[in-house]
């Protein structure tokens, strides 16, 4: 009973948000990330597009299947994490059609675990996502950089500098919140428009490069331990050099291998004592 007590959700999501209280978030692929998450006390997990880059090796998310989040989304919500677990939808999955669109959500509540479904862009998907929270599934908007628009921005840039963009991002975030999400994502954008969505939208904001007047804040699992060895964008903190660490322990397991002191034999097996004939 204890543990459903502490169950995030999207409604312990906005209560923290009315009592002014921090919400964390983190990326999470697999069972064993879900668990640490979970364990550590983060409120949101979030199943995101962005393993094609983390996990999968790709330039960008563009080439994620829905069926690959699907997969991951199942490892996630096995750990039965004490977070809120939110997938994204990944491109294409939400592009075609609004009953597709209807129909892939469904699919990350049925068959992933998910609790909620993540989605990028503003105006262009306000349609879609009015369908998908009438199939009473919660949605998480995502304003700003939408890694899934990389090639019409250009590459990763930051978005909202200048004030007409400013300001379509933020009627975009009073719509979203209009339509009933619980929740919008702002990243790469300029703090001060941060700032002003999040004191304009009664809904939590959680920043990725956003600054730190949002209601809460999310880094991808393996930047913030610090298991990526690529570029990272200046609003990334490691917590930890566990890239490092790791390469250590194996590079001792070689040269115990290599020294014959690895298995010892408290690691190794024996005959009963009765047998020993056996290798006479």
């Amino acid at each position: 009973m204890h543990q459903l007590e502490n169950k995030r959700t999207v409604v312990s999501l906005a209560k923290k948000k009315k009592k002014g209280e921090k919400i964390s978030a983190v990326t999470a692929y697999d069972f064993p990330t879900a668990q640490i998450a979970s364990e550590a006390g983060i409120d949101l997990i979030l199943v995101g597009d962005s393993l094609g880059m983390v996990l999968q090796g790709h330039d960008n998310t563009l080439k994620v299947t829905i069926d690959e989040m699907i997969y991951h989304t199942r490892m996630v919500a096995r750990a039965r994490p004490l977070s809120l677990v939110v997938s994204d939808m990944p491109f294409q999955s939400f592009h075609i059609s609004v009953e597709k669109s209807v129909e892939n959500a469904i699919r990350f509540v049925k068959e992933g675990g998910a609790e909620a479904v993540k989605l990028e862009g503003g105006r262009k998907r306000f349609k879609v996502i009015e369908a998908i929270l009438e199939a009473e599934i919660p949605v998480l908007g995502h304003l700003g950089l939408t890694p899934q628009s990389v090639h019409k921005f250009g590459g990763f840039k930051v978005q909202g500098k200048m004030k007409e963009r400013a300001g379509e991002i933020l009627e975009d975030a009073q719509a979203l919140e209009e339509l009933g999400v619980f929740g919008i994502v702002l990243e790469s954008i300029p703090m001060e428009l941060a700032q002003k969505i999040t004191e304009t939208v009664s809904i939590p904001t959680i920043g990725i490069g956003g600054g730190k007047y949002c209601d809460g804040q999310i880094l991808v699992f393996h930047d913030l331990v610090g298991v990526t060895n690529i570029y990272l964008p200046k609003f990334v903190r490691k917590y930890a050099d566990s890239r490092t660490f790791m390469k250590e322990a194996i590079v001792r397991y070689i040269e115990d291998i290599n020294l014959g002191s690895f298995p010892a034999d408290k690691e190794s097996y024996h005959l009963n004592k009765d047998i020993d004939e056996f290798l006479k």
